[in-house]
C-alpha cells in the first residue's frame, strides 16, 4: 500500500442495520458512484502495521482452516503503536521491520472491493478506539437498548430542533453533515452551538451510527442527505499525519460554526 503521507497530508474537515434504520426513510434503492464513495474516504487517515514495502501484517488462517488473511485497520495511531509495542515484546521476530503506516480510507475500501471473492484475497478489519466503542456503549444504553457492547466502528453524529433534524456545518457554500470519529470533538461543537443557539440547546442529542454500516448504505442507497455527509477524522490522525509531512505543507482548514439542524 502506498504511503498516504505522500498523496494527502492535511485531513481537514471534509471531513449496522442501526444506521440503515436512521437514513433509509424514502431512499431509493440505488447505489453511489463508486468515486463518489472514495471521495468521503479519500480525506480519512487510518493506520496498518506493514514493512518498508507497504504490504501489511496479516493473520492468516492456521494450516487446513479455511477462510482469507485478514489485516487490522486501526482508527488510531495510538492503538496501533500500542499494538506494535506488545507485539514486539511478544514476537519481535514478526515485529521486525514493520511500522504503523497511515493510508488512507479510500485505499482500504478500493482494496476491499479488488479482493472481494477471490478465495486468497486480503480482507480488512477495522480496529477501532475502544474508548469510542464505550461512549458508543453508553449512549445506546442512554436510549434503553440492552446492549452488552457496539458492534462496529462509532461515528457520532448530532440531531435535535422540533423534527429531529441532522446538525449541519458550512464547507464552502454547502452545508454539510459532519459525522465524528471521536465523540468528544462532537461534543464541543455542540457546546458552541448550543451558546449560538441557547433556545435549541435542550433539543440537540448525540446519535452514534458505525463505519461499517455508513459504508453499506453508501454502496447500496442513494438520496440527497448521502451526499451531505462528511466523515471527520480525530484531530489526533490529522496531527500525526501533519506531523509527517514535508516543510511548508499547508494546514487542514478550521471547522466552520455549527447551522441549525436540517430537516
Amino acid at each position: 500500500m502506498k504511503s498516504f503521507v505522500r498523496r494527502s497530508v492535511t485531513a481537514g474537515l471534509v471531513g449496522s442495520a442501526l444506521l440503515g434504520s436512521v437514513l433509509a426513510g424514502a431512499m431509493q434503492v440505488l447505489a453511489l458512484p463508486k468515486e463518489q464513495i472514495l471521495q468521503k474516504l479519500r480525506p480519512i487517515p487510518v493506520f496498518t502495521i506493514a514493512n518498508s514495502q507497504g504490504a501489511p501484517l496479516v493473520a492468516s488462517p492456521r494450516q487446513g482452516e479455511k477462510g482469507q488473511p485478514v489485516a487490522g485497520v486501526f482508527i488510531s495511531q495510538k492503538d496501533a503503536q500500542a499494538f506494535l509495542d506488545n507485539l514486539k515484546t511478544r514476537n519481535p521476530e514478526l515485529a521486525k521491520g514493520v511500522s504503523v503506516v497511515p493510508v488512507s480510507l479510500a485505499e482500504i475500501y478500493q482494496l476491499g472491493l479488488d479482493n472481494k471473492g477471490k478465495p486468497d484475497g486480503l480482507g480488512f478489519a477495522f480496529v477501532p478506539s475502544q474508548q469510542q466503542v464505550a461512549s458508543a456503549t453508553n449512549l445506546l444504553k442512554q436510549t434503553g437498548q440492552q446492549v452488552q457492547q457496539f458492534n462496529g466502528t462509532p461515528l457520532f453524529v448530532a440531531r435535535g430542533g422540533k423534527e429531529k433534524g441532522y446538525l449541519t456545518i458550512q464547507q464552502g457554500n454547502q452545508a454539510v453533515i459532519p459525522m465524528f470519529f471521536k465523540k468528544e470533538e462532537l461534543q464541543t461543537l455542540l457546546d458552541q452551538f448550543k451558546k449560538q443557539e441557547p433556545n435549541m440547546a435542550s433539543t440537540i442529542e448525540i446519535q452514534v451510527l458505525n463505519l461499517e454500516g455508513l459504508i453499506q448504505v453508501l454502496q447500496e442507497k442513494n438520496d440527497p442527505q448521502l451526499n451531505q455527509i462528511v466523515l471527520v477524522p480525530a484531530q489526533e490522525s490529522i496531527d500525526y499525519v501533519r506531523s509527517l509531512a514535508p516543510a511548508g505543507q499547508k494546514p487542514a482548514p478550521a471547522p466552520a460554526p455549527a447551522n441549525a439542524p436540517k430537516k
